[in-house]
């Protein structure tokens, strides 16, 4: 995507933080496979957290611009600002452009296979002068688990190390270094062709010291280069949105945890669905579904270590043998395959332009959810048709599975939105339930493995039947959110991408349209009408990009090839500078929401694929 140029931007609407706080869209990332950084346009990095997706934050000034920590780097002098990525890599490339001269910062964090390295994740940041002479700044002001840890600052050879009671980190720069006593600041001044080199790595618990001379940023910036065009150049994706498919699946891959094969929904905690609500949740977890669909895209593309990987994660760190409160899964886990995701608040941090509550933990984690065993179970066969045959004990748990489900399909649920308004017969979740038989009956049948498939097709079956006849409203002609209701939910638009009913279907196409007249807003689709389904949160949202994606696959499905076309490329405009997107957009086009999202994203590659072989 072409470099973007932002002096002429709007914010987004709270004014009033304008200038502290921007747009969350006005962000890139960086990230080394356990950990991520977002870095604003202004070239600074008001997201950190170290050292993994979901420890406490080093830096969180997005939810907290006086306590949450920052490092600034940026002209010292007025300057319009652009921003890319180096082509086909995730290093992020921040231009500065003023009268005297033009610089950038090259953000990246090296990744690195080898074990003894793990704990390093070194974050650097090279500034270069590229033409005449410029003046930079720099402030680095760490606030330890999430501003609620003092540190000490100790200047030592050129080098600065921040201590905390839970954590050291140095700062090493080519730069001059001074301290305030609780920030480190530089001043300095490149004139064309110079470099200078900030790196940020751990300190103590076994790792050592580190220096970062400028030979040796500039191999790490090589290698990093080179390591991300050799995994994009695995994908077999050569149609007409190459360029925002491959960013998509770049971004996927940043938001893996390299360790466990685990994903996470996204980087961040707490951005809100709409400024100043409260519906701010922590995504730095691994969703069952989020993953299993993740999987799906990755290995259409040809991404297939990824799919073993993810594989992998389910094998060691999810147990299908024991039933809990919630049924034989969770629907998230940690990245480390942890069950327990307490959720709590942090009072301390104002959160992003006002948005309280900033919360650290889900407690969704509790829900049940049925879907999520359609979801795993359709990507456990398309693992197995696509890349290589499972193993006997995935069959054996997989098998588990679907018994369960069999047994507990026609339960209420707290559906695929995670509502906090008390359960329901969601008609999602009764889909997903009949998806989940009906692969593993695919698989037995594919593959002659063991399985009780006469119990398997009576509940099959059954679940049919009830989805159609009451998951139908008559007096709106359409698939509806939960049984014998009658309020919309764009959920439904996965039917037929499930092939639980054919997309040209006299009822699903009347439920498209009844979609598009009530949810549909210039291709951007809500999930539902809050009004009139209670979740049990206050206040409005934003649309639902996942479903903008769903409902260009679904009209691709149904032949509506100029509709589809021309909703999926309204969709692209809605992508930051970037191509990244946050979860939702809101009324004026802003982004809202935790990001980058991995659900946006992952849809965009399935919708992108569809449309692309539709079109021939």
């Amino acid at each position: 995507m072409t470099a973007t140029e932002f002096a002429d931007r709007p914010d987004a609407p709270d004014a009033s933080h304008a200038g502290r706080y921007p747009p969350i869209a006005d962000h890139g990332l960086i990230g080394d496979l356990r950990t991520a950084a977002l870095v604003d346009t202004r070239g600074t990095i008001d997201w950190y957290c170290f050292p993994r997706f979901d420890a406490p934050s080093v830096f969180a000034a997005i939810l907290d611009a006086d306590r949450g920590g920052a490092f600034e780097l940026a002209a010292d002098v007025p300057a319009r600002t652009r921003q890319f990525y180096f082509p086909d890599t995730n290093v992020l490339i921040t231009r500065f452009m003023a009268p005297d001269g033009v610089g950038e910062i090259h953000d990246f964090m090296p990744v690195t296979g080898d074990t003894c390295e793990i704990d390093r994740h070194r974050l650097i940041r090279r500034v270069r002068c590229v033409r005449g002479t410029l003046p930079f700044r720099a402030r680095v002001a760490p606030r330890f688990d999430y501003g609620r840890q003092t540190h000490t600052v100790d200047l030592r050879e050129g080098r600065a190390v921040f201590t905390s009671p839970s954590l050291s980190l140095t700062l090493t720069s080519s730069a001059p270094l001074e301290t305030d006593g609780r920030d480190v600041l530089s001043v300095f001044k490149l004139t064309e062709g110079e470099c200078a080199v900030f790196a940020l790595d751990r300190y103590g618990d076994g790792v050592e010291m580190r220096a970062c001379p400028l030979a040796e940023a500039e191999e790490e910036f090589v290698a990093t280069v080179a390591y991300w065009r050799r995994w994009v150049s695995r994908s077999r994706y050569r149609g007409r949105w190459r360029e925002m498919v491959h960013r998509s699946a770049l971004t996927l891959k940043l938001l893996t945890y390299a360790p466990t094969g685990g994903t996470v929904a996204a980087v961040t905690t707490s951005l809100p669905e709409r400024v100043g609500g409260e519906r701010n949740w922590d995504y730095r977890y691994v969703w069952i579904r989020d993953s299993a669909f993740c999987m799906y895209a990755l290995i259409r593309l040809g991404f297939d270590e990824e799919a073993a990987a993810f594989m992998g994660f389910l094998s060691e760190h999810v147990s299908c043998g024991c039933e809990g409160a919630a049924g034989p899964l969770q629907i998230m886990y940690g990245i480390d395959g942890r069950t327990d995701l307490p959720e709590i608040e942090l009072p301390h941090l104002a959160g992003y332009r006002g948005s309280a509550p900033v919360r650290a933990g889900n407690a969704a984690a509790r829900q049940l959810q049925l879907d999520i065993y359609g979801a795993l179970i359709d990507s456990v066969y398309l693992y197995d048709k696509l890349y290589q045959p499972i193993s006997s004990d995935q069959w054996e748990q997989t098998c588990t599975l679907v018994d369960w489900v069999c047994a507990n399909w026609d339960q209420p649920d707290e559906g695929v939105w995670e509502t906090r308004g008390g359960r329901r017969d969601f008609v999602y979740s009764r889909l997903m339930c009949w998806v989940a038989i009906e692969r593993a009956m695919r698989m037995a049948r594919r593959r002659g493995l063991p399985a009780d498939t006469q119990r398997w097709q009576r509940s099959r079956d059954e679940i049919y039947r009830q989805v159609m006849r009451r998951g139908w409203s008559d007096r709106l002609g359409a698939f509806v959110q939960h049984f014998d209701g009658d309020v919309l939910d764009a959920a439904v638009l996965m039917m037929p991408l499930t092939k639980f009913i054919a997309p040209t279907d006299p009822k699903f196409l009347s439920t498209l349209d009844a979609l598009r007249r009530t949810l549909v807003a210039d291709s951007l689709v809500y999930r539902y009408d809050p009004g009139e389904s209670p979740d049990g949160l206050s206040g409005e949202e934003g649309t639902f990009s996942i479903c903008s994606f769903w409902y260009v696959e679904a009209l691709t499905r149904a032949g509506r090839l100029d509709e589809a076309r021309l909703a999926f490329e309204k969709m692209l405009t809605y992508a930051n500078h970037l191509g990244l997107y946050a979860e939702e957009i809101g009324r004026t086009g802003e982004q809202l929401g935790n990001f980058p999202q991995a659900f946006t994203h992952l849809s965009l590659i399935s919708a992108a694929v569809n449309l692309d072989r539709a079109l021939g």
